[in-house]
C-alpha cells in the first residue's frame, strides 16, 4: 500500500474527519484524528433564518462549503425543490452536499478564489442581481468584493462558526510529541490557525504539510511554513492523491 508506515494527522472537524481518514487508512497510513475545528451555530441565527425565509429575493445563492449548505438547508421552512434562486457551489464536495440536500446546482467555480469566481460568472449578467452567501462567521472579503465589481448586490450572512474543540490542547500535544508524524493535513484556514496557536511553528517545520487547496495553502504560507502537497481537486480523495504523489 502506497502510504504504508506513514503517520498522518487529520485536522478536519470530527463529523467530517472520516471522509479523509478512511481513504488514508485504505492506502496504508496510520491516521491520527486531531479535530482543530468544531462547527457550531451562529451566535445569532436570525439573519440566516430571515435570509432563508426570503429565498425568493435572491437571484443567486452561493455555497462556499458543505457546512454552509447544511446550515442554510436547516433553516428553510419548505422543500428544497421550491428554491427558484440559481445555486453556485464552491468545489465538487460542496456541490455534492448541495445536491444531497435537494438543491439544483447551476455553477461550480474551479476554486474559491476571486479570479476563478469571476471567470465562472463571466457569461452571467450580475448587474443589480441579489446574491446571498451563507458563510462562516469569519470569512474573507475577496470573493464578495469580486462579485460586487461585477455589479452584484452581495449579502453575506453568518451560517455557522468554527470554534476550537475543548480538548484540543491536550490532543495536539499528544499528536505532535516525538517521534513526530510524517504528515499533517489541513482542509481549512481555521484549522491551520488553530493548530499553530496551540503548538507553534516548530513541530510543523519538521513534518510534511498537505492542504486541500490554494486558500488553505495561503494560510499555511502566511505562517512561514512550506507546502509539501496541495490537492488539485479539492476533495478528500484529491488530498489523498496529492500526498501519495508527493511521497
Amino acid at each position: 500500500m502506497k502510504l504504508a508506515g506513514k503517520r498522518i494527522v487529520v485536522t478536519r472537524a470530527a463529523h467530517q474527519a472520516e471522509e479523509l481518514a478512511q481513504p488514508l487508512r485504505e492506502s496504508g497510513a496510520t491516521v491520527i484524528l486531531l479535530p482543530m475545528i468544531e462547527i457550531v451555530p451562529p451566535l445569532d441565527s436570525t439573519p440566516l433564518r430571515e435570509a432563508a425565509a426570503q429565498y425568493a429575493h435572491y437571484d443567486w445563492i452561493i455555497f462556499t462549503s458543505a457546512n454552509a449548505v447544511s446550515a442554510f438547508a436547516g433553516e428553510l421552512p419548505f422543500p428544497r425543490g421550491e428554491i427558484t434562486s440559481r445555486i453556485a457551489a464552491i468545489g465538487s464536495a460542496t456541490r455534492d452536499a448541495a445536491e444531497r440536500n435537494g438543491f439544483t446546482v447551476s455553477l461550480v467555480p474551479r476554486k474559491y478564489v476571486a479570479e476563478a469566481l469571476s471567470d465562472a460568472f463571466a457569461q452571467e449578467d450580475l448587474n443589480g442581481k441579489r446574491v446571498l452567501i451563507p458563510s462562516a462567521a469569519v470569512t474573507r472579503d475577496l470573493v464578495p468584493n469580486a462579485l460586487r465589481k461585477l455589479g452584484a448586490l452581495v449579502e453575506v450572512v453568518e451560517a455557522y462558526r468554527n470554534v476550537l474543540p475543548v480538548d484540543s490542547a491536550t490532543r495536539a500535544a499528544a499528536a505532535f510529541r516525538e517521534p513526530l508524524p510524517g504528515w499533517v493535513t489541513f482542509a481549512s484556514s481555521s484549522a491551520v490557525n488553530n493548530l499553530l496557536e496551540l503548538i507553534g511553528n516548530d513541530p510543523l517545520n519538521r513534518v510534511k504539510i498537505a492542504t486541500i487547496g490554494p486558500v488553505t495553502s495561503d494560510a499555511v504560507r502566511k505562517h512561514g511554513l512550506d507546502i509539501a502537497a496541495e490537492a488539485r481537486v479539492q476533495t478528500a480523495e484529491g488530498l489523498v492523491r496529492a500526498i501519495i504523489e508527493a511521497e
